[in-house]
């Protein structure tokens, strides 16, 4: 970068390790998502190829329940980002980060600035909200499934 005519480092040693680390635990996240998938995929092979008849109403039973589960989590989870996003940040950096280098001061460090706590609220709040809407899909992909089977009374009309 250049400033007042002359060649500058943008970022100093301390953000380029706090980038780092962040590339790190993205890269963790991205693995533990695949090995996840990975799980889900081969569990349900290997529960339809052994589970017999009953596997597919099991299953979306399951569904069921872990969409329930994330819904619940998620809402727990929005209304404290909601109400003590600062507290959230800051607990999330002391799990996340095994130094201090994620500590960084607005009057010296430029990724502070490029990227201010502002960013993060709204980047969570898109993340919850992306894991509500997935959530509410899985749980009426379940409910639809269980309730062609009419295996699953509806509320709607009193049945049950």
């Amino acid at each position: 970068m250049i400033k007042d005519g002359r060649e500058f480092e943008l970022f100093n040693e301390r953000e380029k390790v706090h980038l780092r680390d962040v590339k790190e635990l993205i890269q963790f996240g991205r693995r533990l998502r695949l090995g996840l998938l990975a799980y889900v995929l081969l569990f349900v092979v290997l529960a339809r190829w052994w589970g017999g008849r009953g596997f597919g109403r099991a299953l979306a039973r399951a569904g069921l329940f872990g969409a329930g589960l994330t819904l619940a989590l998620i809402f727990a989870f929005g209304l404290v980002t909601l109400v003590g996003f600062d507290w959230l940040f800051l607990q999330f950096h002391l799990l996340s980060f095994s130094n201090e280098f994620w500590m960084l001061d607005p009057a010296t460090d430029y990724l502070i600035r490029l990227v201010p706590q502002g960013f993060f609220y709204d980047a969570t709040l898109f993340v919850t909200l992306a894991t509500l809407v997935e959530a509410v899909l899985l749980e009426g992909l379940c409910w639809g499934y269980l309730r062609r089977l009419k295996r699953f009374p509806s509320p709607l009309r009193g049945e049950g």
